[in-house]
């Protein structure tokens, strides 16, 4: 028997370190004798802290548990050998229903192994791909595979891996770099994060094949400092493979040497950019430059370099493993294989899920997400973080895909899916995105740095009930000149949120501005709190918990709600149990 707990980064912030110090700590006092596997995240983070207990019939996995279920588990389930149902979420036999849609190629190994070991991942087919690379191939037909499997970029672009591959190695340099882009900035977005958490050797061994096929020889993961789990996760797997030969000097006796090293970035949003990305990593402030030059033939101090984001790479292996025909019979015509998502905001099943390229977003949403929080109206849902747009209901059948996606006027994104019900604002949405956008700006470029700072100040004047009809005209005449001014991505794509905010949700600005009221009730500024006579019975909680003492009445009295006092922290509705207070 074996018991294997969840400790990705939403593990642990659930609890999960204290539901394995439980185990131990009784497991010491029976005297039991039971191996505690620490993995990642599988993706279910709703349900975290994860317990699995493997055993001769199977793997169960026991959901949200508490320390004082441990104790529960411990006595039933692995000294009785009696299941306990009711806490049970998934077996062999009827495993989680979200994953039956689901496809695991880049989260193969998440939640499953020990990512701190580096003998789980060998055990389940690690390192096989490289030892077939570096043996029997060369780099042209390792290029020409990955080819076949029609993998383009998960970062965002979707641009054929291969090609950039290809176009590295034909650049002539006495040193070529590879390089990792795994600085993930969209807020909502922890894909990467992930999976360097759960399974940082897919990453390892991706970034040292393709190292070969290019013919470079020293490589960077350059990483957000803000992924400290990640972070040491994947230092000790670069130290493992080390030991192990399969990094550094004369890699499995081939003759192939490939250094990796680990660059923690500040967090600039902007160094998601792959020119700024190569600025930060060579001391110098993280800004885009001109291209071309590409950085395939002039990147990391000039020399060619190749980047690619950490989802790419961690696909590597498993193509050149399984031929890239097997990868290709997933997904698209033109978008190959699978897309991993973060789904976030008003979603039941939060989490980490990898499913095939074309599958519609309402599947996603609905079969895999299992709809919306408190069953409330699906409205919108953001995808590509700052980047991309907002995509309405009435497009809920769109395919996730690269081209699909792109004419509703998102974009891919690298993975971010931040689902909205009928509590949303569109107009405060586009507000949050574009003062993200507005302080990650690097300021090289007028349009990117002004730009975006006159469409927030429209936005904030919109939201506070001070916007005009011409506010919508300027707005919108800002967004097409920032898009095709600014010098980078983060310019080109800012304006996303804003111009299909307006495609879709037009009726919410000029509710805004015309009827000076929020469809949403969300902008403070134009709503009002308000007290249900026919609903309130007095019992004086909201004005207990008013923090300005703007609610007054007496006991077993009709409330009321003092306008001018009022601050709309919405602390009176959360508390009231009669429903008496709205919103207008």
């Amino acid at each position: 028997m074996k018991i294997r707990i969840g400790l990705g980064s939403c593990g642990i912030a659930a609890g999960g370190r204290k539901i394995k110090s439980k185990f131990e700590e009784i497991f010491k006092e029976k005297n039991i004798d039971i191996e505690i596997i620490s993995t990642g995240c599988i993706g279910m983070c709703y349900y975290e802290p994860l317990v699995d207990i493997i055993d001769d019939n199977g793997t169960y996995t026991y959901a949200n548990v508490t320390q004082s279920m441990v104790e529960e588990i411990v006595d039933e389930h692995i000294l009785k050998g009696c299941p306990i149902e009711k806490y049970i979420v998934s077996t062999d036999k009827k495993p989680y229903p979200q994953l039956k849609k689901q496809v695991r190629i880049v989260l193969r190994n998440c939640g499953i192994i020990n990512p701190e070991k580096i003998e789980d991942y060998i055990a389940s087919g690690g390192y096989t791909a490289l030892k077939k690379v570096l043996m029997e191939m060369t780099p042209q037909e390792v290029i020409e595979e990955v080819k076949i499997s029609g993998l383009r970029g998960r970062g965002g672009a979707g641009f054929p891996t291969w090609f950039k591959w290809n176009a590295a190695r034909a650049s002539k340099g006495d040193e070529k770099y590879i390089v990792c882009n795994a600085d993930e900035g969209d807020p909502g977005a922890f894909m990467d994060r992930s999976v360097i958490e759960g399974d940082p050797h897919s990453l390892i061994e991706g970034m040292i094949i393709a190292a070969y096929a290019i013919g470079a020889h020293n490589g960077f993961v350059y990483v957000r400092a803000e992924y400290p789990l990640a972070i040491e996760r994947l230092n000790l797997a670069i130290e493992q493979a080390k030991d192990n030969n399969l990094l550094g000097k004369n890699i499995l006796n081939s003759g192939f040497d490939f250094e990796l090293k680990i660059k923690m970035g500040a967090g600039a949003f902007v160094c998601g950019e792959e020119t700024a990305l190569i600025a930060s990593l060579e001391g110098e402030r993280g800004m885009p430059r001109l291209k071309p030059p590409f950085p395939a033939q002039s990147g990391f101090f000039g020399k060619p370099t190749n980047i690619n984001n950490v989802e790419t790479y961690a696909n590597v292996p498993w193509i050149l493993k399984n031929g890239g025909a097997e990868f290709a019979k997933y997904g698209t015509e033109k978008s190959k294989g699978t897309k991993v998502f973060a789904l976030a905001g008003k979603i039941k099943r939060g989490g980490l899920i990898e499913v095939p390229m074309g599958m519609t977003l309402r599947e996603v949403i609905y079969d895999i997400g299992g709809g919306i929080k408190n069953d409330k109206e699906f409205k919108a849902v953001q995808m590509g973080g700052p980047s991309g747009g907002c995509i309405p209901k009435e497009l809920l059948d769109t395919p996730v895909d690269y081209e699909s996606i792109n004419k509703t006027g998102a974009i891919m994104g690298s993975g971010g899916m931040i689902v909205m019900d009928e509590t949303t604002c569109m107009v405060d949405i586009t507000r949050f995105f574009l003062d993200f956008t507005c302080k990650e700006s690097c300021g090289k470029c007028i349009y990117c740095r002004i730009g975006t700072k006159r469409m927030l100040e429209i936005l904030n004047k919109i939201t506070q009930g001070n916007g005009t009809l011409e506010d919508i005209e300027m707005l919108e005449e800002l967004c097409y000149s920032v898009k095709d001014g600014s010098l980078c991505g983060l310019g080109q794509t800012a304006p996303n949120p804003a111009l299909t905010t307006l495609k879709y949700f037009k009726d919410e600005y000029i509710a805004h501005i015309k009827d000076k009221k929020c469809p949403a009730g969300q902008c403070k500024s134009l709503i009002s709190y308000k007290i249900n006579a026919e609903k309130c019975v007095g019992c004086t909680m909201c004005s207990k918990q008013c923090p300005v003492n703007a609610i007054h009445g007496e006991r077993k009295q009709t409330h009321i709600i003092d306008q001018d006092k009022c601050i709309k922290c919405g602390n009176c509705i959360k508390i009231c149990k009669f429903n008496a207070i709205y919103t207008e």
